[in-house]
C-alpha cells in the first residue's frame, strides 16, 4: 500500500485550479451571442442560443464557485497566479464573463442584464488598472513572458459598450472604448515585435495567437453601437479582424496538433467575436456576402466549441488539468 505521507491531498487539484478556466465561459458566452446573431439574421427561433445561454450561465456559476473555494482555501496559490506573467492577464476573464453574460441577458431580462453589466463593468475597470499598474510597476518583465493573452484586459474594455449603450450608459461606454482602443494599439505593437523578433511562443501558449482576432472584431461591434452606423473606421476594424482571421487560419493546422491545454479555449471567443461582427455588418448594411461569411464562421465556431468541450472532458478524466506546471 502507498504510504499515507506520500498520498496527495484529496483536494490538491483545487490548489492548482487555474483562473484560465474562465476562458471557457468567454467561449460559450461568445457562442451564445453568435447563435443569437445568426437567429436574427435568418429569422429563426431562439432555441439554440437559449440552450447555449443556459450552458454559459451554468459553467460560470460552477467555475466561479470552485475558484472562490480555491481563494478561501489556498489564497497563496491565487496570489501566485496574480503574479504569474501569463495567468495575470486571465483574471479579467472573470469580469469579461460577467459582461458577456449581461449582454446575452439583455434580450431576456433587462434588470438582470443591467446588474450583471454593472458588476462586470466596475470589476473590469478595477482589474484593468490593477493589471496595467502591475505591468508598469517596479517589477520587470522579460520579452519572452509577453503573449497575445495580454490582450484580454483590452478586449474586455471594448465589450463594455455593446450592452452599455442600450442600457443608457453612453459616456461611460466611450471611456471604456477609448481605453480598449489605446491599449490594443500599444499591445499590438509589443506583441508583433515579440512574435517576429524573438523566440516562438511556448507550445502551451501557441493557441493564444488566435486572440489577435478579438480586439478589432469586438471593437467593430462596440463602435457601431456607439456611433449607430457602419462608418469608415468600423470598416477598418472589421477588415482588420478578417486579416488576423486569415493569418490565424494559416497557423491553425499546426496549433491543433499540439498537446491539449486550457489555453486552447483561446480559440473560441475570438472566432465568436468575428462571427458576430460579420452578422452585425450584414444586418446594418444588408450585405449578403457578410451574412454568408458569418454563417461559415459560425460553422467553424461550432466545431471548435464541440472539440474543446470533448478535449477538456478527456483531459479532466485523465487528470491532465489542475496539476502543478
Amino acid at each position: 500500500m502507498t504510504d499515507a505521507s506520500q498520498t496527495p491531498h484529496a483536494d490538491s487539484w483545487l490548489e492548482h485550479y487555474p483562473v484560465t478556466f474562465f476562458a471557457i465561459v468567454m467561449g460559450v458566452s461568445g457562442l451564445t451571442l453568435a447563435l443569437h446573431a445568426a437567429e436574427v439574421a435568418y429569422g429563426l427561433s431562439s432555441t439554440a442560443s437559449t440552450v447555449a445561454y443556459g450552458l454559459a450561465v451554468g459553467l460560470f456559476a460552477l467555475i466561479l464557485l470552485i475558484y472562490a473555494l480555491k481563494a478561501l482555501r489556498y489564497p497563496a496559490a491565487v496570489a501566485g497566479e496574480w503574479h504569474h506573467p501569463v495567468r495575470m492577464a486571465f483574471f479579467p476573464a472573470i469580469s469579461i464573463s460577467l459582461l458577456l453574460l449581461g449582454t446575452a441577458t439583455l434580450s431576456r431580462a433587462t434588470p438582470v442584464a443591467e446588474a450583471l453589466w454593472l458588476v462586470g463593468m466596475a470589476m473590469h475597470g478595477a482589474l484593468t488598472i490593477a493589471v496595467v499598474s502591475g505591468w508598469i510597476g517596479s517589477r520587470s518583465f522579460q520579452t519572452g513572458q509577453l503573449s497575445p493573452a495580454w490582450f484580454i484586459p483590452a478586449v474586455g474594455n471594448v465589450i463594455v459598450p455593446i450592452a452599455g449603450v442600450p442600457l443608457g450608459y453612453v459616456e461611460l461606454s466611450w471611456y471604456f472604448m477609448a481605453v480598449g482602443l489605446i491599449f490594443w494599439v500599444v499591445l499590438l505593437t509589443l506583441v508583433m515585435n515579440r512574435l517576429i523578433f524573438h523566440d516562438p511562443l511556448p507550445g502551451r501558449l501557441q493557441p493564444t495567437l488566435v486572440i489577435l482576432i478579438a480586439p478589432p472584431a469586438v471593437a467593430f461591434v462596440a463602435w457601431v453601437r456607439l456611433v449607430g452606423d457602419v462608418d469608415a473606421f468600423a470598416r477598418i476594424l472589421l477588415n482588420g479582424a478578417y486579416l488576423f482571421t486569415l493569418i490565424v487560419a494559416v497557423q491553425l493546422p499546426r496549433i491543433v496538433k499540439l498537446n491539449f491545454a486550457l489555453s486552447f479555449w483561446a480559440l473560441s471567443f475570438p472566432f465568436a467575436a468575428v462571427t458576430i461582427a460579420s452578422f452585425n455588418f450584414a444586418a446594418t448594411t444588408g450585405s449578403t456576402v457578410h451574412k454568408l461569411i458569418g454563417t461559415g464562421l459560425l460553422a467553424v465556431l461550432l466545431v471548435i466549441i464541440l472539440a474543446l468541450l470533448i478535449r477538456t472532458a478527456r483531459a479532466i478524466r485523465a487528470n491532465e488539468i489542475c496539476v502543478p506546471e
